[in-house]
């Protein structure tokens, strides 16, 4: 028996999130289909996050245990014949028994992209959000310096998360403007449930002149809700990086 570790990438679109539900097909369901399909088992699947319904991941990694002598190029190449076209298997590689794709990751990196148009671009509708009128990007570049540091972001996170320890820390956090697009990207140590959607939904906030630094800074001492913008749409929001 050895632990493989899988790197895969996935639009979520159609798809209910990373873990399995009983209300919708999941990246995870499906990923264990494949395998089970290849392998003549059905293993347990470890995955490095939960993303929601919705969300993309350009580099995801999940572990699994399996006793098979199929060289690890095989097993890309299997798997990849099998999972549709919005999954893809990118590495296979063996890892120590004691390695967890989620609790041995020290950090992750996610993107968020944003468009500014009157008209909706069919290229970038369900991969990125629209917006008919582009903010202050400056005040857009104030707002992410905000967010560097341990904090607590009780604030940044729906009422639906299921940890007690809400402090983290962000290690970068920036925008970067090319054309009529915005991108915005956070590594931190870990996130909260719809963390990031609230960090960007906050920063077009503050952009827009609806929310200040001091909103900002009471919301890190008081976790309330309120002071911050709206969870921007699931689709727009990429796992760009996990980091061991």
């Amino acid at each position: 028996m050895s632990r493989k570790l899988l790197k895969i990438a996935y639009l979520g679109e159609n798809y209910c999130g990373w873990q399995v539900q009983p209300n919708g097909v999941s990246v995870q369901q499906t990923l264990q289909n494949a395998l089970e399909e290849f392998f003549g088992i059905r293993p347990n699947v470890c995955g490095c996050s939960r993303t929601d319904s919705g969300v993309h991941a350009k580099e995801f990694y999940c572990h699994f245990d399996i006793d098979s002598s199929i060289p690890l190029n095989g097993i890309v190449m299997g798997l990849n014949t099998l999972l549709p076209y919005d999954v893809s298997v990118l590495s296979c590689e063996d890892v120590a028994d004691d390695f967890h794709a989620r609790y041995s990751a020290k950090g992750k990196t996610y993107k968020y992209e944003i468009y500014f148009s009157q008209v909706a671009d069919p290229f970038l509708e369900g991969r990125a959000l629209r917006l008919k009128t582009e903010p202050d990007f400056n005040k857009a570049l104030e707002f992410c310096s905000l967010l560097v540091g341990k904090h607590d972001f009780a604030s940044f996170s729906s009422v639906k998360r299921t940890v007690e320890d809400t402090v983290r820390t962000v290690f970068q956090c920036t925008v970067e403007k090319q054309e009529n697009r915005w991108s915005f990207t956070v590594t931190a140590d870990g996130f909260l449930y719809n963390m990031v959607r609230i960090m960007v939904g906050s920063m077009l906030y503050f952009a827009q002149g609806k929310i200040n630094e001091q909103d900002v800074l009471r919301a890190f001492e008081t976790e309330q809700r309120n002071l911050l913008g709206n969870t921007v749409a699931p689709y727009g929001l990429y796992l760009e990086k996990v980091h061991y």
